[in-house]
């Protein structure tokens, strides 16, 4: 998720892994491309990536004269097929779309064989939200951020939230407000986003950071409460509902994003062809559409403003892995 609740003081580690170990880019083959485009997605089908695919893919195709095609290599988190795109030929044919799990994962996992930063050719942030809801379940005595905030002061560690994975859009806003509040809330791992909304629905969990499209179904239903969204501007599908800047947490800006990667050293003319396409594609009146009912704006940001922007996020990532592992 994209963090402006943390400096780019604590995002310079990362800055500095940027510069000067990036192999150098090779050479375009005149001809590119030749053949059929490989776009893999390290999670699930149906997921946020793939809608977003499905909405510029055919744009993307037109611009480039071939097909552009998706294949999800979910495993680990996204550590698969992430490690995958990392290790194959920077020749333009294999992409990598991922969400902001690419930077949020690797300081809550062991298992990560790559570097976000450095083992990839940053091509463009494609795609963004507008935060994660917060809901609570109907039980829970709060209407709005500070009395839930409040009710976490007066009975630490009862109140408990749903953890759909280490690094994921439902852990990092929480550990970012817990931080920033000094509150205690416990987090209750789960193996995904349905099963942790089940519970939640079920009264069992008090809480969710969650995307604002499952949220609006169950607000929209009454099942749920909406306290608060997480970035910085109010999303016009739930327009009511404030922000968590505009209740108080001054700087609270975590969004999650959609970005496009190619392994480390892939030729410059091959990404500028690419970012170009991708920013044809979000500007189209059909795709902005696309985006505005799955609550997105396209972003399409330049690969050198990309590349520091990743490099920004890895480091505050890094930051709030550090405040979460810490002994308490």
């Amino acid at each position: 998720m994209a963090m402006g609740a943390l400096t780019r003081r604590q995002a310079m580690p990362a800055l500095a892994g940027l510069a000067g170990t990036t192999p150098a880019l090779a050479q375009a083959p005149a001809e590119w491309p030749s053949r059929p485009i490989r776009v893999v997605v390290p999670s699930p089908p149906g997921g946020p990536p793939d809608l977003i695919l499905r909405a510029i893919g055919p744009k993307m195709q037109a611009a480039l004269g071939q097909p552009v095609i998706t294949e999800n290599r979910a495993g680990g988190g996204g550590l698969v097929g992430t490690a995958y795109v990392a290790r194959v030929p920077a020749d333009g044919y294999t992409w990598l779309f991922t969400t902001a799990s690419h930077t949020n994962i690797p300081p809550f996992n062991n298992n990560v064989t790559y570097d976000p930063v450095r083992d990839f050719t940053h091509v463009t942030l494609a795609a963004q939200n507008f935060g994660q809801a917060l809901v609570v379940h109907p039980g829970v005595q709060a209407t709005n951020l500070q009395e839930l905030l409040a009710l976490a002061r007066r009975e630490p560690g009862k109140l408990t939230y749903v953890n759909a994975g280490n690094g994921t859009a439902s852990h990092i806003p929480a550990e970012l407000m817990k931080t920033m509040t000094g509150t205690d809330i416990l987090s209750v791992p789960y193996r995904g986003v349905a099963e942790g909304m089940t519970d939640l629905l079920a009264g069992r969990v008090d809480m969710f950071f969650v995307g604002t499209q499952i949220a609006l179904q169950h607000v929209q239903s009454g099942a749920l409460r909406c306290l608060a969204l997480t970035g910085a501007r109010r999303w016009k599908g739930m327009p009511e509902v404030p922000t968590m800047q505009e209740q108080g947490l001054v700087g609270f800006n975590v969004v999650n994003w959609f970005g496009l990667w190619l392994p480390a050293g892939a030729p410059a003319p091959i990404v500028q062809r690419i970012h170009g396409a991708v920013a044809t594609a979000v500007a189209d009146p059909d795709v902005r559409q696309q985006f505005d009912v799955l609550g997105l704006e396209g972003v399409a940001m330049p690969p050198d403003r990309f590349a520091v922007f990743v490099a920004e996020q890895a480091g505050i990532a890094q930051e709030i892995g550090r405040r979460v592992n810490a002994p308490r």
